[in-house]
């Protein structure tokens, strides 16, 4: 009789205690909660302090254009000071080098381009949000006495490697551009390579060099006041802020297109909620009339993207423009 009284008790209490399944279960739906909050804690505070967005690239170029006219948005919206550091050399790595060194924290970005990017570095960086993907704008002094695309590549053919194209430096896509152009075209020209776009619209406009593929912020004011000359766009269709001019495949090199693109990434690690901050409101930048007016004002389209896209799309420009450096054997990163 006890031992049946005592077996009973044994199941009363078996069943009165919660199993270690249970108990395990009650602790993750308190502590998850918990876990959360510090992420979610860390982006309603962003920003608490100034950021700073890096151009690997000097001032004057695109990169450093469109970062200024972001930044000055971002300061108002956040409320705290958005900083321009240039940090031009080695084709966009030595800034590029900077900030995938810097805290993964949110307040170290970068403008990127082509040249900032390839397949040794682009791990160290998390993509936010493609803030514009669009036509260069081939451009040449007006000196040269040539007005159209076909009587460029006339010249270039009856006078092989003379003329001169600058770029913002080996890898970039003001270079880049060119060489698909040579190889589309079957013309050769010589590269002079810059640190950055506006050096090399220095010397354009001087006459030291022929020709460049740059980005229309940088040479549309000189294009308007005759002191550059523009002869088409080279994406795949005609630019919506710059519609008068013809693409090069229109203007008579077919199969021929190639766009410029600038994006903000961020070191890799940054906190994806950080992460989810920045793209939101950079995106939301992006729809503001008032930049989109600044921007195609300046020839530049604004181009929104969730992370994800985007980092699926620089993948893509990677694959693209590496097959190009590999055929030709160019170095990158110098």
């Amino acid at each position: 009789m006890k031992s049946t009284i005592d077996s009973s008790r044994s199941r009363s209490r078996q069943e009165r205690a919660p199993s270690a399944a249970r108990r395990a279960a009650c602790v993750a739906a308190v502590l998850l909660p918990l876990a959360m909050l510090p992420a979610h804690a860390q982006a309603q505070a962003f920003p608490s302090r100034p950021v700073t967005i890096v151009v690997p690239f000097p001032p004057g170029g695109g990169a450093d254009t469109l970062a200024r006219i972001l930044g000055a948005h971002l300061t108002k919206v956040w409320k705290t000071q958005v900083i321009v550091d240039n940090r031009p050399g080695a084709s966009g790595h030595i800034g590029a080098n900077y900030v995938a060194r810097a805290a993964a924290d949110g307040y170290t970005l970068m403008m990127s381009s082509t040249a900032s990017l390839d397949k040794k570095n682009v791990g160290q960086f998390a993509p936010i949000s493609l803030v514009s993907a669009s036509a260069y704008v081939v451009v040449v002094n007006p000196n040269l006495g040539i007005d159209t695309i076909k009587e460029l590549v006339a010249k270039a053919k009856a006078e092989p490697g003379k003329l001169t194209y600058g770029s913002s430096g080996v890898g970039a896509a003001s270079h880049l551009s060119v060489e698909l152009f040579k190889e589309v075209a079957g013309i050769e020209m010589m590269h002079v390579p810059y640190k950055g776009t506006g050096q090399a619209v220095t010397d354009l406009l001087g006459g030291t060099l022929s020709l460049m593929f740059a980005p229309a912020q940088t040479v549309m004011g000189y294009v308007d006041t005759g002191r550059l000359k523009a002869l088409a766009v080279t994406s795949a269709e005609r630019s919506k802020a710059l519609p008068k001019l013809p693409t090069v495949a229109e203007a008579g090199v077919p199969g021929y297109a190639a766009v410029g693109w600038f994006g903000l990434l961020a070191p890799a690690g940054t906190p994806p909620a950080v992460v989810t901050k920045l793209n939101t409101d950079v995106n939301a930048a992006l729809r503001d009339p008032e930049i989109v007016k600044q921007m195609m004002e300046h020839g530049a389209e604004p181009s929104l993207t969730t992370p994800t896209e985007f980092g699926t799309f620089i993948r893509a420009e990677l694959e693209q423009w590496t097959r190009l450096i590999d055929k030709l054997g160019i170095v990158v990163g110098g």
